[in-house]
């Protein structure tokens, strides 16, 4: 068994055509693919079938990738652009449903108190509310960069803007979801 092969390197042979290649990277994004197409369309189900088609997409246009750009924005791109296509087409609006990689833990990695767990679930479930309630841009551009930890770079990249328009885009996003959660403490 030998080292795990570099992105560039199954970059590179995907683009030859090795489809083994392609799934190893495939693996490698589509969790966040996932949680992308989850804060546009608001539905586990469309959100899965966004990304596979999404990555469908990806394998085909793969021989038109500039080689040295990065290729996580590149794909975040493709399968956001399936998932607003789907919600445009199916005009559907659930609730806001996200997938939390890991409980947060206090210092020393030991477990919250009862308390902690439950006001840290009232916290997320109030948030997550709050989230829905916001316009789909707002909520993409907040999800892209605080819930799945993009940089603006790359928050700039999949969503096909300028870094300038991300800061400004979070900004005023921030602004209306700390409203809509100081209207909900009241």
């Amino acid at each position: 068994m030998g080292r795990p092969r570099s992105e560039a390197t199954l970059l590179a042979h995907a683009q030859a055509g090795d489809g083994d290649a392609y799934a190893e990277l495939v693996r490698a994004h589509q969790d966040v693919a996932f949680r992308t197409d989850m804060l546009i369309t608001q539905d586990a189900a469309e959100a899965e079938d966004a990304a596979q088609e999404g990555f469908v997409r990806a394998w085909r246009a793969l021989p038109r990738f500039q080689t040295g750009r990065p290729l996580r924005p590149w794909l975040l791109t493709i399968v956001a652009n399936e998932a607003r296509n789907r919600r445009r087409a199916g005009g559907r609006r659930e609730h806001l449903v996200l997938r939390v990689a890991g409980e947060e833990r206090p210092a020393g990695g030991a477990a919250p108190s009862p308390e902690a767990a439950l006001l840290a679930g009232e916290t997320r479930t109030e948030l997550s509310r709050a989230l829905a309630r916001l316009e789909e841009r707002d909520r993409v551009v907040l999800g892209l960069r605080f819930l799945l930890d993009l940089g603006e770079e790359e928050t700039a990249a999949a969503l096909g803007v300028r870094r300038g328009t991300v800061k400004s885009r979070t900004s005023r996003a921030l602004e209306r979801l700390r409203a809509m959660v100081g209207e909900a403490e009241s």
